[in-house]
């Protein structure tokens, strides 16, 4: 392959917390040289170029939270079809969620998931492992064996665990392995069969609402339990200005979490349900616009860690139902960095903290060699157009679902070019 320098770009790099004019030169597939000025840094002989024309060079996102449907539900999402999605959002590294058929919950199964992501994968794909076996909250996986397979995390996906006595040993069994447990914050129980925020739009709408305490509740007694272990908690997807509250408090303790939230809660809210749009329908549920704006305020404040795609495709079999039959879930790795950007044009959080919550920190979190353009590292990065507008239409959809809440949105921002390793993945075609 040949040196690459991509020359007259607006290099943003939270690890390097620089956001101004630079050049890089890439080489074997890893950035080779940056030049933090506007001028060119000299390209060995028979180097390609490249014209940013001062584009936004990023270093590609990281996506914690990514739900496919290989192996079992291969119509949903492959892990092919992913890569492709997310090739064409900016994102050069996902984690795949273990809710699949069958769990991820051994050795052989993660090692499945790194030989197909090997053959057919674009971007990095990261497998996370079952917290216990089955998604039964009962007996714990091989944490040590999973992490030697690796599986970078540990989730029960979109479950949870009732046992307080189980989330303890799993928490202090994962500190020994310096394994992350991400978990969902929702009170089954106090959820039971509600299908969106419980308030006076539920019951405009005549819909079954969840309480805001489902979430509290849940995380208060997890963050407890964190503190009480010493293990690495993350709050997977919080919603309410509450968990935002609890968040903090836990970290001004020294205890060891952090938090998610997903690119729908920082986007929209309860009334964009309309009349009964199922694809707005999600787990934890669209929130009020009040909860939302906390959302974003605790995100720029650095409170909440990292924003995820939280993607997860349905097919129309599960989503062409009434609002209280549909499924939960929306995707979300083509339009991450898009909608994100919002909260930058309207001057909601500054774009480094926004890379950061979308690459650098998550790479933080799981240890990756991804999130930073710093000399030496891969050259995973995206080229972004931070101001053009476009028009998210169902045709240009990559993901084998449809599902997407921002069908017909306009977007200010777009990836002109997707990186991994130094070569290009992706390519936007004006």
């Amino acid at each position: 392959m040949k040196p690459l320098m991509i020359a007259k770009a607006r290099l943003a790099d939270p690890s390097q917390d620089y956001d101004g004019p630079a050049s890089l030169l890439i080489a074997d597939g890893k950035i080779e040289a940056v030049e933090k000025s506007a001028s060119r840094i000299e390209a060995p002989e028979g180097a390609e170029i490249l014209n940013a024309r001062e584009n936004l060079v990023i270093p590609g996102l990281v996506d914690m939270r990514v739900h496919l449907g290989e192996p079992g539900s291969e119509y949903r999402e492959t892990i092919a079809s992913a890569s492709q999605a997310a090739a064409c959002g900016g994102v050069t590294g996902f984690v795949m969620m273990p809710d699949t058929s069958p769990v991820i919950d051994e050795v052989s199964l993660v090692d499945y998931v790194r030989r197909a992501a090997r053959d057919n994968a674009q971007v990095h794909v990261y497998p996370s492992a079952a917290i216990t076996r089955g998604f039964e909250g009962r007996e714990l996986t091989e944490f040590g064996l999973l992490r030697e397979a690796g599986a970078v995390m540990l989730s029960e996906g979109k479950h949870s665990i009732r046992s307080a006595l189980t989330l303890r040993r799993a928490l202090t069994y994962a500190r020994d392995f310096g394994l992350l447990i991400a978990k969902e914050t929702q009170d089954r129980d106090l959820a039971s069969n509600g299908v969106m925020n419980e308030g006076l739009t539920a019951t405009h709408l005549g819909l079954a609402g969840i309480p805001r305490e489902a979430e509290i509740i849940a995380l208060e007694r997890d963050l407890r339990i964190a503190q009480l272990s010493g293990g690495r908690y993350h709050a997977a997807k919080i919603s309410t200005s509450d968990a935002a509250g609890a968040i903090a408090r836990c970290k001004q303790a020294g205890a060891d979490v952090s938090a998610g939230v997903s690119i729908n809660h920082l986007s929209l809210n309860e009334n964009d349900i309309g009349r009964y749009r199922t694809f707005f329908r999600l787990s934890p549920p669209l929130r009020a616009e009040e909860d939302r704006q906390a959302m974003v305020a605790a995100l720029r404040d650095g409170l909440i860690d990292v924003i995820v795609s939280s993607h997860d495709p349905q097919d129309v079999d599960t989503k062409r139902h009434p609002f209280a039959e549909a499924a939960d879930g929306a995707i979300g790795l083509e339009t991450l960095l898009a909608a994100a950007l919002r909260l930058h044009h309207n001057g909601d959080v500054p774009l480094l903290r926004l890379i950061d919550a979308m690459s650098t920190r998550p790479a933080q979190l799981l240890g990756l060699e991804a999130g930073s353009l710093k000399a030496g590292m891969p050259a995973d990065l995206a080229l972004v157009d931070c101001d053009a507008p476009w028009i998210y239409g169902e045709d240009q959809i990559r993901s084998l679902s449809k599902n997407t809440p921002f069908e017909g949105a306009r977007f200010s921002g777009r990836v002109l070019q997707t990186l991994v390793g130094g070569r290009t993945i992706f390519t936007h075609n004006a």
